[in-house]
């Protein structure tokens, strides 16, 4: 019967890892289209590895209530099973922020000036190597990874702080860039947002592994 249990946790362990790398993907698509300048077609593509993340959202849901209900998980294995399910909706909402992000700049395109490329682009790295992090500590269920991936975001928050300063500096010097500017800052806003979303994560991995 335990044989049983830990297939099931295997199983969906893997597709959580599949969904971790997916919202990664979005991230580093994002981050790879607006480094280039290729945007055009950018929120096809991001929405696209979407889909594919509220898929695997539904499938793993379901696995994890049918798991519970046959085998009564106890301790750290019913944690596991609030890790996972808790989490299923911050990842969901780190695609469809993606996704908001992608059609943003691809409507951008046209007028993102390289100063504000400049700000986004540190934004965008952060997050990646936030969900890097946050994927290790769960594979590793290591607890120093999670609490770097809290305090890495404090380096979101800061240079949202400094995306909100450019910005107005920009309307200043020419009032015409209002529109762009204001689309910039809802970006960066969602890109912030993000970031707190990879967090819960992180906090949940700590629960799952000290219960407190």
């Amino acid at each position: 019967m335990r044989e049983v249990f830990d297939i099931a946790i295997h199983d969906i362990s893997v597709d959580f890892l599949r969904m971790q790398s997916l919202t990664l993907e979005q991230i580093s698509k994002i981050r790879s289209g607006l480094a280039s300048g290729s945007l055009t077609g950018l929120h096809s593509k991001i929405k696209t590895l979407d889909l594919e993340v509220d898929r695997i959202e539904i499938e793993l849901e379901s696995a994890c209530l049918t798991a519970i209900a046959r085998h009564q998980p106890m301790a750290k294995d019913l944690r596991f099973f609030l890790l996972i399910l808790k989490s299923l909706t911050d990842l969901e909402r780190v695609g469809d922020y993606a996704v908001h992000i992608a059609a943003d700049l691809e409507e951008l395109s046209g007028d993102l000036k390289p100063s504000a490329r400049g700000d986004v682009l540190p934004m965008l790295s952060r997050l990646a190597d936030m969900l890097e992090r946050m994927s290790y500590a769960y594979t590793e269920q290591d607890l120093k990874a999670a609490e770097l991936v809290r305090q890495m975001d404090d380096d979101i928050d800061s240079l949202y702080e400094q995306l909100q300063r450019s910005s107005l500096t920009r309307i200043l010097e020419d009032p015409r860039s209002l529109s762009s500017s204001l689309k910039i800052n809802r970006m960066a806003r969602s890109l912030e947002r993000l970031g707190d979303h990879i967090v819960n994560i992180a906090k949940r991995i700590g629960y799952w592994e000290t219960g407190q």
